[in-house]
């Protein structure tokens, strides 16, 4: 009996080495030699093998820093931080493979579908992070703007990994810089500012306008 593990290893050393799908699944089980019943209990079709290889590789990346005793102590930023920092060096087992399922993807503005099961995981473990920040007023609490925190998050995503995948620097040294970089940048954002500060003195001006009515100079 075949297992899923050695079906995704078929499939990686297929694509990698042909540099395109197997033709059919019929073709491919018959050169792993197992049968379609086999293939089908684990997999619906080749891109659902893609879409499981990037859901594990994000689960596995979560679940070890979630499980790290410095974890509970790191801020909103700090996590983000620690999860792009440790994501690429797990996608770096993988970096021919996910290169080959990018390289491949229908060109849009919508996310490819090997990552459709990667986006959901990685929203939620952000938009957790985020209320963290929230609740400990790391981050400021936005009316509206707060809930789209995710959504430029889940951009940061698509830069830092499209980025890994062109960075010929040694040791990927400009990807780790590209991490800091825009990570931070994105959580100056998420925090309060001098803007801020202005809009709750608009906010409070607008409440109190007629106080403006008794002032005397």
């Amino acid at each position: 009996m075949a297992t899923a593990q050695q079906i995704k290893n078929g499939y990686i050393d297929y694509v990698l080495t042909h540099d395109e799908k197997p033709k059919s699944v019929y073709a491919f089980v018959k050169k792993l030699k197992i049968s379609e019943a086999e293939f089908y209990t684990f997999f619906t079709s080749f891109e659902s093998i893609e879409k499981n290889i990037w859901v594990e590789l994000t689960v596995e990346t979560i679940n070890t820093l979630q499980q790290e005793e410095v974890w509970a102590a790191y801020s909103s930023r700090d996590r983000i931080l620690a999860f792009f920092y440790s994501y690429i060096e797990v996608l770096k087992r993988q970096r021919s493979f996910i290169t080959y399922t990018l390289k491949h993807a229908k060109g849009s503005f919508s996310t490819p579908a090997a990552l459709s099961g990667v986006k959901p995981i990685f929203e939620h473990f952000a938009e957790e992070t985020i209320n963290e920040g929230l609740e400990s007023g790391e981050l400021a609490d936005r009316k509206f703007f707060s809930k789209r925190y995710k959504d430029a998050l889940w951009l940061q995503f698509a830069f830092i990994v499209n980025f890994w995948l062109t960075d010929d620097s040694d040791g990927f040294e400009k990807t780790d810089e590209a991490i800091e970089k825009g990570i931070n940048v994105t959580f100056d954002l998420f925090q309060r500012s001098p803007i801020d500060n202005l809009f709750e003195y608009g906010k409070f001006l607008s409440r109190n306008g007629p106080l403006k009515e008794k002032m005397k100079f």
